[in-house]
């Protein structure tokens, strides 16, 4: 992922495009402190994590937008667009430090509103090497738990829900944290596998 990659319009999107949203994480409605222009000529701007593959994205406003934080907006197709007038991709050490501080919670946000797409990494998941399994990845879980749930997901067919999970698989007391802070190491650490963050 590039920080310099910058959109005004996208690449030629395909006629069946799904809509990517983001959710706002800081919103510099007098633009960035490090821009030396003058006041009228600094624009409108936004942090924000995508919901799909949580790409972090500095957001260039229309003027006027209305955005506060935690508002999931659409930053592509340009055509669906209408809070955005252009986006860059960014890597996190380029967030504000409000952007930085509202990271964990927008993530367990778009978690909480996506729940089977995690809760089928769980059910889904598959080894990546003959000494590596896709659940090991997850922090704090080893091999016993790793065993576990591979198990129950043999006996008992897939997980419902993180409850389900939690129930069925002792010693898994928080599901849903595990994931978060995965996405979280992805986004902050040089990580080997990725299971949630894109890897452009």
């Amino acid at each position: 992922m590039s920080d310099a990659e910058e959109s005004d319009t996208a690449e030629e999107p395909a006629e069946d495009t799904a809509v990517e949203h983001a959710v706002v994480l800081d919103h510099l409605p007098y633009g960035r402190p490090d821009d030396d222009r003058p006041q009228h000529q600094k624009p409108e701007i936004a942090y924000a994590v995508g919901e799909e593959q949580f790409d972090l994205f500095e957001l260039t406003l229309v003027d006027g937008a209305d955005v506060s934080i935690g508002d999931r907006i659409v930053v592509a197709p340009d055509a669906d667009r209408d809070l955005v007038d252009r986006y860059r991709e960014i890597d996190h050490g380029d967030l504000s430090r409000g952007a930085e501080q509202e990271l964990d919670y927008v993530i367990e946000e778009i978690v909480d509103r996506h729940p089977q797409r995690f809760l089928d990494y769980f059910n889904d998941a598959q080894p990546l090497t003959l000494r590596l399994h896709q659940l090991n990845v997850l922090p704090g879980i080893g091999d016993k738990l790793r065993d576990d749930i591979l198990e129950s997901r043999k006996r008992q067919g897939p997980f419902e829900s993180f409850e389900d999970l939690e129930e069925r698989i002792s010693g898994l007391h928080d599901a849903k944290g595990v994931v978060v802070e995965r996405i979280i190491e992805e986004l902050t650490e040089d990580v080997k596998y990725r299971a949630f963050v894109g890897d452009e």
